[in-house]
């Protein structure tokens, strides 16, 4: 449990003005001494997370926060890094203290509402005195709902009992169930064969994350899994006696892997399976058709959720933004951000291509998606950007047929695709033209960076 990745945990924000005993708080609930504790407002500036066993949520990772009324111009930046916090919170603590529910606390009760947010109201400092008979229903009547009002006394740990029983009440009803990264498109005794390359952009001596969850869940289906690299994919089929149930790549063979994989067998990316397990896949495969509409002189955001090392031929810096300009016919610009550095204004962007976020919750990925579609900006992620450009992505969304049917209707909107793009539409299945795109399977072998989803 401990091992478990952040993006697998639920995330628990903790929110409220400044001193109103918000680290106090956190330190109680963890039993360790996680964020520092003082009299003077203001202590915490950045975020702090705790990741922890919280029995019967399992792993999750609790946010402490810079208070929402930070002041000056530093106490301005804090306050933003808080509201950024608010996005990646499946669960949260609006923390205020004995009779006081303010401005700021009506707030944030409509900023999580606004994110639908499930939130407990937390008095704390009830050593210190006692609220007003009626505080609870005020406070629900300024929340304009009925959340949970827990008294609690961080510095005596009085409350923190009901206050987790309260917490385990405001968990999402799936996150008791067991997430599914593609069990559910296999059943028992099933065999899927996965197609790992290994290659310099490989993490040395392991696998990367999605690849090992797609092991773990095809054993926990009851069902056989077969890692083969690109170049024995072939041969791997020549020697099983029975069709494997679903094949599963890396985005950067799609072409290699969809031209080898018989057309009576489905297969994907592990792209696409994060798509659907991280964020919302019909929404992202719509934006992915939003590529045929990019012409020269567009902007597009290149989104990661992680701050990794890039390399000489990145796959967001330097492959994507590559394959964008050949098939826009010119200068597409191309704007990295990573990490939390995610844009509030996304209206100078024609599109959104966002990596498999692996490392972030699915909350975080989600705030994503709707701000954009909020803003009438199309997004899609790295998988299904690069199964688009490769000709194979209707191949590749043939497991899910909503998203399959998303896509083909999106792209029947857009502008006529230019004649000289007419061959990639068609794939591996049908005869192609020589087209100014480099194959990806080309571009894999000169041994760069892989997709990091």
């Amino acid at each position: 449990m401990h091992d478990a990745p952040k993006g697998l945990r639920l995330h628990i924000g903790v929110f409220g003005r400044r001193n109103v005993g918000k680290s106090s708080l956190l330190n109680a609930l963890t039993g360790q001494p996680v964020s520092i504790v003082s009299d003077t407002p203001g202590t915490t500036t950045d975020p702090v997370e705790k990741t922890q066993e919280l029995s019967p949520l399992g792993p999750v990772v609790f946010i402490d926060t810079a208070g929402l009324d930070d002041v000056g111009e530093l106490g301005g930046l804090r306050a933003a890094r808080t509201l950024k916090a608010l996005d990646r919170a499946d669960v949260a603590f609006l923390v205020t203290e004995p009779g006081v529910f303010g401005e700021d606390e009506q707030r944030l009760a409509a900023l999580l509402a606004g994110k639908a947010t499930p939130f407990a109201v937390v008095v704390n400092k009830i050593d210190q005195g006692e609220a007003p008979g009626d505080f609870e229903a005020a406070v629900r009547a300024a929340c304009h709902a009925d959340p949970p009002v827990v008294r609690v006394s961080a510095a005596h740990g009085l409350g923190l009992a009901e206050l987790k029983e309260a917490l385990v009440g405001l968990a999402p009803k799936d996150w008791f169930e067991e997430p599914r990264l593609l069990g559910d498109l296999l059943k028992a005794g099933d065999l899927a064969v996965l197609v790992v390359p290994i290659d310099l952009g490989a993490p040395k001596g392991r696998l990367i994350l999605p690849q090992v969850q797609a092991i773990r869940d095809i054993l926990d289906s009851d069902a056989t899994a077969m890692v083969v690299k690109e170049r024995e994919l072939r041969d791997a089929f020549a020697r099983l006696s029975r069709k494997p149930a679903l094949v599963v790549c890396d985005s950067q063979v799609v072409l290699k892997t969809a031209g080898e994989t018989p057309a009576d067998v489905p297969m994907t990316t592990f792209s696409i399976l994060m798509a659907r397990f991280k964020g919302d896949l019909i929404k992202l495969a719509q934006g992915a058709a939003a590529i045929d509409r990019l012409r020269p002189g567009d902007r597009v955001l290149i989104a990661e959720a992680c701050t990794h090392h890039p390399l000489a031929d990145d796959i967001g810096r330097v492959k994507i933004p590559r394959w964008l300009r050949q098939y826009a016919g010119g200068a597409i610009e191309a704007e990295v951000r990573a990490g939390s550095d995610y844009p509030d204004d996304l209206s100078p962007y024609s599109l959104i291509i966002h990596c498999g976020a692996c490392v972030v919750n699915r909350k975080a990925m989600l705030s994503r998606v709707y701000r954009a579609q909020r803003q009438d900006v199309a997004i899609t992620n790295y998988g299904l950007a690069i199964s688009f450009l490769q000709g194979v992505l209707p191949r590749a969304l043939e497991p899910f047929p909503a998203a399959r049917a998303a896509f083909d209707q999106a792209r029947g909107t857009y502008r006529e695709t230019p004649p000289r793009m007419a061959a990639m539409q068609g794939g591996v299945q049908g005869p192609r033209k020589p087209s100014r795109l480099m194959s990806t399977q080309h571009v894999h072998a000169r041994g760069k960076q892989r997709e990091p989803s």
